[in-house]
């Protein structure tokens, strides 16, 4: 069903079912309009908003999805914790154009009859994100392929802040078949450089400059290219990082395609990632080494 929240003006429809997303975008396709999707966990930024205004620009409608998925934490205080609030995110929305939003429950997006059988992601899904989070990706990849599926969308957009979920969702896309072009757009960072994340919310303005360690480490990391081994680079930003209050995760220099670790020698398409724990915020951040 479609459903009205207060201060959302006519053009605004919020759908809650996949029946009736499926119905409002049953004229569209017959018509053969583009849909572009834009899959997010809700509490918007600009970020967000950057996704979905290049959605606009390159396809005749965009669809919304604000759902948090629970299959994708590891730590079921941090999804207790994260932030839910449809009615901001619709205003939000509302304000840089028409779009459709579809805001289902845990049981629209997973039927129980859903056949979902774990992928083979070709140990993409085992390091860094995968070797701390244990079945995360799985998560990411069941939800994403339903989404898919009731959406249908001819392309999907995707930031780069969690440069490892987008390499696993091309993987899935490949591995399914899909018809989907991923499409995957720049970090947005805030004025300091701190990458704008939902997670931002729960920081305090004194963490909030505490995080600014992470993409100093990864610039500083960059300033070493030129003159050490990833190896040696990896060692030396990993004591810079001390220097800071924030708690080290895990800090890899990989190969932007296989996410295979680096030691000897830079590639051509190279990443630096990095998570840690502010306080009790855990972030992550990328910088691509081009």
């Amino acid at each position: 069903m479609s459903i009205r929240i207060s201060n959302i003006d006519a053009r605004m429809n919020v759908f809650t079912t996949r029946k009736s997303l499926n119905e409002a975008l049953a004229s569209l396709k017959e018509a053969k309009k583009s849909v572009g999707f834009v899959p997010t966990m809700g509490a918007l930024h600009e970020g967000h908003l950057a996704l979905v205004k290049r959605a606009l620009s390159e396809s005749d409608s965009v669809v919304v999805s604000i759902f948090v998925n629970p299959t994708q934490f590891n730590n079921m205080q941090d999804l207790d914790k994260y932030p839910r609030m449809l009615q901001a995110d619709v205003d939000l929305l509302k304000s840089i154009g028409e779009v459709i939003v579809f805001a289902p429950t845990v049981e629209e997006v997973y039927p129980e009859n859903d056949t979902y059988i774990p992928l083979d992601l070709d140990g993409i899904d085992s390091v860094m994100e995968g070797e701390f989070r244990p079945g995360h990706f799985q998560g990411v990849v069941h939800v994403v392929r339903n989404l898919f599926q009731i959406v249908q969308p001819d392309q999907a957009y995707f930031g780069l802040k969690d440069f490892q979920q987008v390499a696993v969702i091309r993987l899935l896309t490949e591995k399914y078949n899909f018809p989907i072009q991923i499409i995957a757009c720049p970090t947005l960072r805030e004025t300091n450089g701190l990458a704008m994340s939902s997670r931002n919310l729960r920081l305090t303005e004194k963490e909030r400059e505490d995080a600014l360690i992470i993409i100093q480490t990864l610039k500083y990391i960059q300033s070493l290219k030129a003159t050490k081994t990833p190896k040696e680079a990896k060692e030396l930003a990993m004591e810079y990082f001390t220097k800071g209050k924030l708690r080290l995760e895990y800090l890899e220099i990989v190969n932007g395609t296989n996410l295979k670790s680096l030691d000897n020698e830079w590639d051509d398409y190279t990443v630096v990632c990095l998570a840690a724990f502010c306080g009790a915020v855990r972030l992550i951040d990328n910088l691509e080494l081009v």
